[in-house]
């Protein structure tokens, strides 16, 4: 069996625009084109291919068959590949970065790094993104070795050669299971807490490794997941504090409870954008950045 030639990209645009156009006619005419050329040129791409495109005969306007249609699938396909492939080259002209690598602390806010992304990509459609989740000094160690080349750090970044801007903060709430024995309490339930299981989030970085956020408890069980945390709170293993939006539901719904634990009540946890000082970030991700700062 003989095997198919190559089209051209020129014959694929030209296959394109008369299904997009309805004729022969329209299609030339959108192409600046002699009527003949548009046919000679799809006459080609059918000989190359060893297929009909288009039932000349059976209709007025030429009609796509069976196998014109998957033909045409794949020359979209082609064409939306060259029209990345020309904004991606048209960005790298123009001093965009080939790509953006992004770490988050697990604390920021879901809908703030949703809301970022989905502008990044409205904003930068041709640059792609790597997205890391880390917690505590894990955020600013990929910055350091130069896997990320931006992160959305917590208050216990460490590190020398780091640039910082501030992009706001997220509210901790402690909380417990309705059952837990200091949700029954009433009034302030900072003396009871320090002798009950509090369940804190660990640094999986050496960077900051020994160093503590909102230890309150004598005992303690460190975790180095936030989903993990999560859902031993709603199992009433331990008490522990949690970004407000993330146990907002929970709270409404009676599955966490707030506890009082007085002044700790108001802790706010710090986030900051950094990038390393002997590496200033490229345009996109300066957007990127300034996009945050914004929402802060």
């Amino acid at each position: 069996m003989p095997s198919p030639g190559t089209p051209t990209l020129d014959q694929l645009q030209v296959l394109l625009t008369v299904v997009e156009a309805g004729s022969f006619a329209a299609a030339a005419r959108r192409l600046n084109r002699a009527t003949s050329a548009v046919t000679y040129a799809i006459d080609n791409l059918e000989a190359q291919l060893g297929l009909a495109l288009f039932d000349r005969v059976a209709t007025r306007k030429p009609s796509l068959t069976p196998a014109g249609r998957a033909v045409l699938t794949e020359a979209q396909a082609v064409a939306q590949g060259v029209d990345l492939l020309r904004a991606r080259v048209r960005g790298l002209l123009e001093g965009l970065e080939p790509e953006v690598s992004l770490v988050v602390d697990v604390m920021l806010p879901t809908a703030r790094l949703v809301d970022a992304l989905q502008a990044f990509q409205a904003a930068f459609p041709s640059v792609p993104l790597r997205l890391h989740v880390e917690g505590l000094g894990a955020v600013a160690q990929l910055v350091l070795d130069g896997t990320a080349m931006v992160g959305i750090a917590g208050p216990l970044t460490v590190g020398t050669g780091l640039e910082r801007i501030w992009i706001g903060g997220v509210q901790l709430v402690p909380v417990a299971a309705p059952f837990h024995p200091l949700a029954g309490l009433r009034g302030s339930a900072v003396a009871a807490a320090r002798d009950h299981i509090q369940l804190v989030l660990t640094d999986r970085s050496p960077l900051t490794r020994g160093h503590d956020f909102g230890v309150f408890a004598r005992t303690t069980w460190r975790l180095a997941d936030l989903g993990a945390k999560h859902a031993l709170l709603l199992a009433g293993v331990g008490w522990g504090s949690m970004p407000e939006p993330v146990v907002r539901g929970d709270i409404e719904a009676g599955r966490l409870v707030e506890l009082d634990l007085g002044d700790w009540r108001a802790a706010v946890y710090t986030l900051s954008a950094i990038h390393r000082g002997d590496t200033p970030p490229g345009p996109a991700t300066r957007w990127l950045i300034e996009r945050f700062a914004s929402q802060g």
